[in-house]
This record gives structure tokens, sequence and C-alpha cells, in this order.
């Protein structure tokens, strides 16, 4: 358990400000049911809606609605909770707010609610982490990997490998306590083994980490280009919308613009940016610095040419410039003006499509080859399976596939790998938060919203 000392009663209203048909009060706490005395003149019975009026503290109805009252251990919190389900006025939502404060909560803080489900042992901390997932995710596939990983789907993976790593732990361990036994118990245990099939596994939710925190945070693409090459007639491609002006003045574009798109459920988040090229113009230099800050933070740069011209070596300069870790794709635009059809090729190990941004011919292969760089196969529904995954838990399971490879490399020093093994197990088990500082989850629940 992970109870912790003392807590307070808590209160907030748990749906959005504003006008609604339903607003909800969510109360979690041992005063739950003495607030339920004041406000409703009774304490609901467990588990049964209830259709009654909500009282001030002179016994004048402020409203009345359903009430909702959870027996501690069986609610979200864990707690003894109770939920006011009246008319969704922001007056009256204050009002009986107000009301479950005099009466002995206090206001709840941001997370508080999932925060003591998780500490009350609920749910574990990724499970936690789906919650606000699953409340922010911008698109129909982030919901549905948000609700898998809020099922226990993530948490179950991570305990399992966590199960194998520690019965390793175990026997390696064990064998070093009895050194007199002169055996090889390195391979009478078939450590080796076992590691490697620990390894692999943990590479398989690695690469599942990658799609799940895909789905959560979006691919950042930014258009790299000299200018009046089409990067602003791609981005509208795109967007399918005239965000951005298209001329034939170079130089017209001098701020980044960004937009949003989806593709197959995935989040695009697409910034055209300054051409790049020798200027004189001071304002122009501003942008194409500014182009470069964006590049810099890109997880893609499409690259655009015109496919009349090629790849000339103004743009192989350029290339020299551009992050290592920035995954690139060449466009060749303006096949509209040469006998070429559209394609989709990899020449010398690098993406190559060729488009018309003007008449949107080969949109659909630039979209399948940003999936395909993703790890998503376009137009299918390849992403069943995925879990959402945070930054952190991909860093988390990189220091566990560190230390696992690190552990290979000891197999004549016991002792060595016995320490690999167990800093594998601690940064695994923070995944879960079995092992997780304080201010971590201060910072993890600070980001949710009032009354969840």
């Amino acid at each position: 358990m992970r109870l912790a000392p003392n807590l307070d009663t808590i209160a907030a209203i748990a749906t959005p400000m504003g006008a609604g048909g339903i607003g909800v009060v969510r109360i979690s706490g041992a005063k739950a049911g003495d607030i339920a005395k004041h406000l409703l003149g009774v304490c609901p019975p467990n588990r049964l809606a209830s259709y009654l009026p909500f009282l001030d503290a002179k016994g004048h109805v402020i409203d009345r609605g359903i009430a909702l009252f959870f027996k501690s251990p069986h609610s979200y919190t864990g707690e003894d909770v109770l939920e006011l389900q009246g008319h969704g006025g922001t007056a009256v939502m204050q009002i009986l707010l107000s009301r479950c404060i005099e009466s002995g909560a206090r206001l709840a803080k941001p997370g508080e609610f999932t925060e003591r489900a998780f500490l009350n042992d609920k749910i574990d901390l990724a499970q936690a982490e789906a919650v606000a997932d699953l409340i922010n995710a911008s698109t129909a596939e982030a919901a549905k990997s948000a609700m898998l990983s809020l099922s226990g789907y993530f948490s179950n993976k991570i305990n399992e490998l966590l199960k194998d790593l520690i019965d390793l732990r175990m026997y390696i361990e064990a064998c070093l306590d009895f050194p007199e036994e002169d055996i090889d118990f390195i391979t009478k245990g078939k450590v080796e083994e076992k590691l490697s099939n620990l390894t692999s596994r943990m590479d398989e939710v690695i690469a599942s980490a990658r799609q799940g925190h895909l789905l959560r945070e979006g691919l950042t693409v930014v258009l790299v280009g000299q200018p009046n090459v089409g990067k602003s007639s791609l981005l509208n491609q795109l967007v399918g919308d005239d965000h951005a002006i298209v001329t034939s003045i170079p130089g017209t574009t001098r701020d980044p613009i960004k937009s949003s798109v989806q593709i197959d459920g995935v989040p695009l988040h697409v910034i055209d940016t300054a051409g790049l090229r020798d200027t004189s113009d001071e304002i122009e230099k501003m942008g194409i610095e500014k182009t470069w800050i964006s590049i810099e933070k890109a997880n893609i740069a499409l690259f655009l040419v015109d496919a009349g011209r090629g790849i000339a070596n103004y743009e192989k300069t350029i290339l020299k410039r551009i992050p290592q870790d920035v995954l690139k794709v060449w466009v060749h635009n303006k096949i509209d003006l040469l006998p070429k059809k559209t394609s989709s090729e990899i020449i010398d190990g690098e993406h190559h499509v060729f488009i018309s941004a003007k008449k949107g011919e080969g949109i659909s292969n630039l979209k399948a080859t940003l999936l395909k760089i993703a790890g998503v196969e376009y137009g299918k529904d390849g992403n069943q399976g995925i879990f959402m995954a945070r930054q952190r838990h991909l860093d988390a399971l990189n220091q566990v596939g560190s230390h696992l490879s690190e552990a290979k490399e000891h197999f004549q020093s016991p002792e060595l790998l016995a320490e690999e093994l167990r800093q594998a197990q601690t940064f695994l088990a923070s995944i879960t938060g079995e092992f997780t500082p304080d201010d971590l989850l201060g910072e993890i629940f600070s980001r949710f919203c009032i009354g969840k």
C-alpha cells in the first residue's frame, strides 16, 4: 500500500467550467459521509443513485439532482467518495463547491483525486498518467491507446518483465552468497539465454512505447528548401486549407507557419519556414535564423527541391547543417512540369518522394512515407495493441535496455552483472511507480486538471 497519512477531505468541480446540462462536484475523504448529511440531510445508500435536494446552510434548496456515495475502498480514490450531479450552471456549481468547503472539505489540487487513487493502490503510476492522456487525447487513435494503458495493458507488460528480471537477479545473488559451490552457475542457470530473452522482449516494449509516444505527442515536420520551391503549397496540401500565402515572389514566408494535421490518427505538427538562401535583406535573414531553430527541434525535415533541377550543391551544403538525429525526406516538387509520374523511392538509403504540390499529386505517397518512418502503416488499422507512453517512460525503458546490454558484458564478473540487473530493475519499476521520487509524483499530478 502507498497510503499517505492524515489526508484531508477534498472537493472540486469535476466538469468543465461554463454552462452545461449537467455539472458534477466530487468529494473524497473521510468526511464525505458527513458532508453528504450537511448538503442532503442524509448520506445516500452505498453505490445507489438518489434524487435529492442540495441544501445550503439554512436548509434552502440550491438545486436538485443525483447524489452517489461510494464507500471506501470501493471507489475511484479508494476513499469515501460523494458525487453530486446537478444542473451545469457556473453559479450553481460554485455554490455547491463552497457549501462542501464550509462543511469540512478543502479545494482539491490539480490531479489530487487520481493521485489518491495511486497512493491507495487503485491504479499504478502508468495508469494514472493514462487518465490525463485519455482526457487530453487529440485523435481517436490516441484515445484508444490511452484507454489501453488505463486498462493496465502497458503495466502488465512492465510487470511481466519485472518479474523475470527479479527472478534472474535472485538466482545470481543467491549464487554469489555461496561461492564455495564450485560450479559454473552462469551456464547451469541459463543466465545468458534468459538475459537474451529478456532483452528481446524489452526491445519489443520499447518499440511499442515509441509508437505510443508518437500518438501522444505527434511528429514535428519542418518544410525546408530554397525560396519558391513549393513549401507553402505543400503545407496547404497537407493541412487541406490555404494556411500559407503562395506567390511566385521568393522570400514570401518570413516567420515559421505552424499547422496541425492528422494522418491515420497520428498528429503531425507541420512547420512552413523561410526559404534558405543567401540574402542581404535583414528581415529575411531573421526568418532564416528562425528556420534553423525550427529544424533543430523537428523530428523529420521534408527537404523540398525543384524536380527539374534536382539536388544541387546548395542543398548538399544546407544538408550538412541539419542535425544528424533529424530524419530527412527528399521531396521532389513540380513534377507537373516534367514527364514524370508520382512515386516514392529509396535511393542510397534515403527516402525520395516525387510530387506536385500545386496539383496535389503524390501527397498520399508522402503521407505514407511519413507514417512509415513513424512505424505506422498508412491506410491500415495498424495501431492495435499500441499503448500510450510518455517521454519519462521512454527514458526509463532506454535505461533498462542500456543496463541489460551492459549486463551481457559481465558474465565473467557476476558481481557487476548483479549490479547492472539491479539498476535495470530500479528503472523498470519507476514506470509503474514502485520506486518513484516524491518530486516526480508532484510534477506528474500537477499537470492534471482540477477535479481529476
